[in-house]
C-alpha cells in the first residue's frame, strides 16, 4: 500500500506549501456519478483514476471523494458496514491505493469522507447487538433504550429523523418478542453510535490511522456536529424539528462534547507528515458556532453553509462574507466558500428561480441561472480562504428536476416529512462526451438517466470553446494560482459601488466587481480586465457591467 512521502507527491506551488489547505480549491467527486470504469452503469474508483488528468488540467488542488466504503447503500454509502473496506461496486483497496498514488504523482491531494455519527445496520457491531439481545455489551456502543408506555410501545423520546418520522426504531428480541428501541437521526438503516463509549472513540482513531497510512491527505467529517447527544436524551417538546435546525442548538446536534473528540483527532493528524487535514460538515445556528470546530487544536476547516444558502443579492452576500471572515479570524482558521454539493440543488438551478432555500424542484429560467452561477463562481474564487467545487458545476450543469419517481434513490424520497427527498437531481452522472449512451460516463449506461440536453454541456463539447463555462473555470483557477493573494489572508477591502453592485479589492491590485441586478450598471473602470463571466468592454474610463455578472480587474 501507499507509503506517504511528505515532499515527493506534491509538485504544484500552492499544494507544495505548508498550510496548503488555507487557500486550496477542493473538488468534490461523488463516486457513483463521476466516471464508470467497468461499464456497469455505476461510477467507481478506476473510473475516477482515469479522469484525474482532467482534474489536474482543470486546476484544482485536491479531490474530496464521497464515501466508497463497504455498504448496503441504503443512503448512497453514508451507511458504512466496514470502514476499512471498499464496496465492490467501487472497486478494491488496491484500486484506492492506485488512485491515491496517481493523484499524488499529478500533484493532487486526496480527501476522503468519514462517517462517524452512525454506521450501517449491517455493521458487525450492530448485527451482534441485535443477535445477542438485551444485555449485550455491543448495545452500549449504540443508543438502545426501553420504550415508554405500559408495554414499551412508545419511542424513548420525541426526536425526529432528519429523513422523516421518528428517530427511533423498535427491535425484536431473539425470542421474537418486542424489544428495546435504537436511535437513528437519519434512516433506520443508520443507527447512531454512542460516543460516550470508549470503544467507539478507539475504533475511529484506528480508522483514521488506517487511511492516513494509506496516504490520504485528509478527511471530510460527515455530520461532524452530531456525534455527542445531550445527557439523558431529553425531549425537545416540539414537532417538525427539521424546521428548527439552524436556529437553535438541538440536544442531538452541536453539543459541546464534540470538541474533545476533534482535539484528539487533531493530535493524530499532526503526527503525520504532509500537512494532513480534517474538514467539518457542521450545521450550526451561527457562523460563530461553526468557528468552534476550527480552533487551532481542532479541525482545519468547516463548510460555510450560511454562504451556500445566501441569495443572489449584493447586500446579503456582503453581509455573509463579512460575518464569515469575522468569525474565522479569532480562531485563525480560513473561511470556506461553497455553492453546490451532493445534498443541495445545484446553484445553476437555485439561481434560476426566485429565492426559496437550497432545495428547489423547478427548473426555472435556465439562461438566468447559468449567468448568475458563472458570476457567483468568480466572486467565490476571489475571496480569501478555501473554495469547494462540486463535480459538474464547471460544466454549468443544472439539477435534473424531472427524474421519474421510479428511478429515484434518495432514501428520503416518498416520505411525508423530514428532509427533501429530491437530492438525486444533483447526483445524475456527469457528461464527458457529446455522444454515447451515457455521454462518456461509461459503456453501460448510467444509474440515473441523463437529459438529452447534456450532450452540449459535456467536457468534449466545451473544451477549447471560448466563453464556455468549462473554459471560464479553467481560466479562473489558473489566474487564482497565478495570483496567490486571492486565496490568502482573512479580509477584503470593500470599495464604493452603486446599489446592487459589490466591489472588493484584494492584495496585489486585484479588484472584483459583481453586478447582482437584472440591469446593466455603469461604473468607473477599476483597471484592466483580467476575466469576466460575461464579456465587457471599458470605454472612456467607464465600464458598463452587464446584468448578473462578475469581472476581475488588475489596477
Amino acid at each position: 500500500m501507499t507509503q506517504y512521502l511528505a515532499d515527493a507527491h506534491h509538485t504544484t506551488d500552492r499544494t507544495a506549501s505548508a498550510d496548503w489547505w488555507r487557500s486550496a480549491v477542493i473538488y468534490q467527486v461523488y463516486p457513483r456519478s463521476f466516471a464508470d470504469g467497468n461499464g456497469d452503469g455505476m461510477g467507481d474508483l478506476p473510473g475516477i483514476r482515469s479522469r484525474l488528468p482532467y482534474l489536474k488540467e482543470l486546476g484544482v488542488d485536491a479531490v474530496w471523494l464521497s464515501p466508497f466504503y463497504a455498504s448496503p447503500q441504503a443512503d448512497a454509502g453514508y451507511d458504512v458496514a466496514d470502514y476499512r473496506a471498499i464496496d465492490p461496486m467501487f472497486g478494491t483497496l488496491l484500486d484506492a491505493d492506485a488512485l491515491i498514488r496517481d493523484a499524488h504523482d499529478l500533484g493532487l491531494r486526496i480527501i476522503v469522507d468519514l462517517v462517524p455519527n452512525h454506521s450501517s445496520d449491517t455493521h458487525e457491531w450492530f448485527k451482534r447487538a441485535l443477535r445477542e439481545g438485551p444485555g449485550s455489551p455491543l448495545r452500549e456502543r449504540y443508543h438502545f433504550r426501553p420504550g415508554k408506555g405500559a408495554g414499551g410501545e412508545l419511542p424513548p423520546n420525541d426526536w425526529e429523523s432528519i429523513f422523516g418520522g421518528s428517530a427511533w426504531t423498535r427491535t425484536q428480541n431473539p425470542d421474537g418478542t418486542p424489544g428495546d428501541w435504537y436511535l437513528h437521526l437519519f434512516a433506520p438503516e443508520q443507527p447512531d453510535f454512542n460516543w460516550e463509549h470508549p470503544a467507539v472513540a478507539d475504533e475511529f482513531r484506528s480508522i483514521l490511522r488506517f487511511w492516513l497510512d494509506m496516504g490520504v491527505d485528509g478527511f471530510r467529517i460527515d455530520v461532524a456536529h452530531g456525534l455527542v447527544k445531550a445527557a439523558g436524551l431529553p425531549d425537545i417538546g416540539s414537532g417538525e424539528q427539521l424546521k428548527l435546525l439552524g436556529n437553535d442548538v438541538m440536544p442531538f446536534f452541536d453539543q459541546d462534547g464534540v470538541h474533545e473528540i476533534y482535539r484528539a483527532w487533531r493530535t493524530i493528524l499532526d503526527e503525520y507528515p504532509g500537512d494532513r487535514i480534517a474538514v467539518a460538515e457542521a450545521w450550526t445556528p451561527t457562523v460563530e458556532r461553526t468557528a468552534n470546530y476550527v480552533r487551532p487544536d481542532e479541525l482545519h476547516q468547516a463548510f460555510n453553509f450560511q454562504y451556500l444558502g445566501t441569495h443572489w443579492d449584493a447586500a446579503e452576500l456582503r453581509a455573509v462574507i463579512d460575518v464569515s471572515l469575522g468569525a474565522m479570524r479569532p480562531v485563525g482558521a480560513p473561511a470556506t466558500w461553497v455553492l453546490s454539493n451532493h445534498d443541495v440543488t445545484r446553484h445553476a438551478t437555485r439561481f434560476a428561480n426566485p429565492p426559496a432555500g437550497t432545495q428547489i424542484r423547478e427548473p426555472g429560467d435556465r439562461e438566468l441561472g447559468l449567468r448568475r452561477a458563472r458570476a457567483a463562481t468568480l466572486l467565490m474564487l476571489a475571496l480569501p480562504g478555501s473554495a469547494y467545487l462540486y463535480q459538474g458545476e464547471e460544466l454549468g450543469l443544472p439539477d435534473v428536476t424531472d427524474l421519474p419517481d421510479e428511478v429515484r434513490q434518495d432514501p428520503a424520497f416518498g416520505r411525508t416529512e423530514g428532509q427533501d427527498g429530491f437530492r438525486d437531481g444533483c447526483r445524475v452522472p456527469i457528461p464527458w462526451t457529446a455522444e454515447g449512451s451515457s455521454y462518456g460516463f461509461g459503456t453501460g449506461g448510467s444509474w440515473l438517466p441523463q437529459p438529452d440536453s447534456w450532450a452540449a454541456l459535456s467536457v468534449e463539447a466545451q473544451t477549447g470553446v471560448p466563453g464556455s463555462t468549462l473554459e471560464l473555470y479553467r481560466s479562473a483557477l489558473a489566474m487564482r494560482r497565478e495570483h496567490p493573494a486571492l486565496g490568502a489572508g482573512d479580509a477584503v477591502e470593500w470599495l464604493d459601488a452603486p446599489e446592487g453592485v459589490l466591489a472588493l479589492r484584494r492584495p496585489g491590485g486585484f479588484v472584483c466587481t459583481v453586478n447582482t441586478t437584472g440591469a446593466a450598471v455603469r461604473i468607473p473602470a477599476p483597471g484592466r480586465v483580467l476575466l469576466a463571466s460575461i464579456a465587457v468592454e471599458p470605454a472612456g474610463g467607464d465600464v458598463e457591467l452587464p446584468a448578473d455578472s462578475t469581472v476581475w480587474w488588475t489596477e
